[in-house]
């Protein structure tokens, strides 16, 4: 097949594209290489992809209409799996009118892109922070989203449902995937994980908002791929929202404590106040995503800092 991938060159789009090159099919990639973060990271993972003949970059924002035209009229695209987006809650509380020209905008460029060239199906990468501030003990799908607490999430909920409207009136299939915390090898600088690792090699301070006990459903970086690959090649319904998580919630201080044990330094923490936007905890159903999927996440919180910190030590 010849796959689109927005978002294309950071952390799960490039690794999405290194899986998919693998198994021989082509890949498409559209992304606008912005200093959110070091744009050397991102320039890194792309760089080894750049001599394949069944990979073609296109740097260019989505919310370029035109120059999203041209790539669609230059293409013959099967698929389209659309990752790009402003990332990060508290950013979003920073420069919401950003958030939603790139999130909500942007994703309707591609859609009538899609439309204009009758292609039939998108995989789109929603985000476990629709669900809000949720009383549940575990978050499903059919949860009522409508109480977002950042714009970043208000962008992902209305992202759902634009697809839907698209797929309702112009027959689009979509798979929209509400990811939980996506860590692992070539995680952004600027999430959790990834920082805290830095600060305890250098002996920084961490600031720990809140008492530790915030928990987050952390889904490795293998076990998202292969969410997102099932997605691609399902077609038994046109329009269904899944969640992929990994099934076992951490604390913020059980995480900090992992990442300690692991690289073998104790963390210096100052614990802050809780942070306008952040929820209390994000706990996976991903029971829909093995009926539909066969999804099975298989990669342990241990397994997976310990892979990650491999990495990010041989990057140093």
């Amino acid at each position: 097949m010849n796959i689109l991938i927005t978002g294309g060159a950071g952390f799960i789009g490039s690794s999405l594209a290194d899986k998919l090159l693998s198994e021989n099919h082509t890949v498409i990639v559209v992304d606008n290489f912005n200093d959110y973060y070091d744009v050397s990271i991102k320039e890194n993972n792309v760089a080894h992809n750049l001599g394949n003949s069944r990979y073609k970059l296109y740097r260019t924002d989505i919310e370029d209409l035109e120059s999203l035209q041209h790539i669609f009229n230059e293409n013959n695209i099967d698929v389209v799996v659309h990752l790009a987006a402003r990332a990060g809650v508290r950013p979003s509380l920073e420069k919401p009118i950003e958030y939603v020209k790139t999130n909500i905008m942007g994703t309707v460029n591609i859609l009538e892109c899609m439309r204009a060239k009758n292609i039939n199906k998108i995989v789109f990468a929603s985000s476990s922070s629709v669900y809000g501030n949720c009383p549940e003990d575990i978050f499903s799908e059919d949860l009522k989203v409508t109480e977002p607490i950042s714009p970043y999430a208000a962008t992902k909920s209305a992202c759902e449902q634009l697809l839907y409207t698209w797929h309702h009136l112009y027959g689009i299939s979509v798979v929209a995937l509400r990811f939980f915390t996506v860590y692992g090898p070539r995680q952004r600088p600027d999430l959790a994980i990834h920082k805290f690792a830095k600060m305890i090699k250098n002996h920084q301070a961490i600031h720990m908002y809140g008492d530790g006990s915030t928990k987050r459903d952390y889904t490795f970086i293998s076990d998202i791929l292969s969410g997102i690959c099932a997605a691609i090649d399902y077609d038994k319904t046109g329009f269904e929202i899944i969640n992929l998580g990994g099934g076992e919630p951490i604390t913020l201080r059980d995480m900090i404590h992992t990442i300690e044990q692991t690289i073998g330094t104790d963390a210096i923490i100052e614990q802050m106040p809780m942070q306008p936007g952040d929820v209390d905890k994000t706990v996976c159903d991903w029971s829909k995503a093995h009926k539909l999927l066969g999804y099975n996440p298989n990669t342990n919180f241990q397994t997976g800092i310990a892979t990650f910190v491999d990495w990010f030590n041989s990057k140093r």
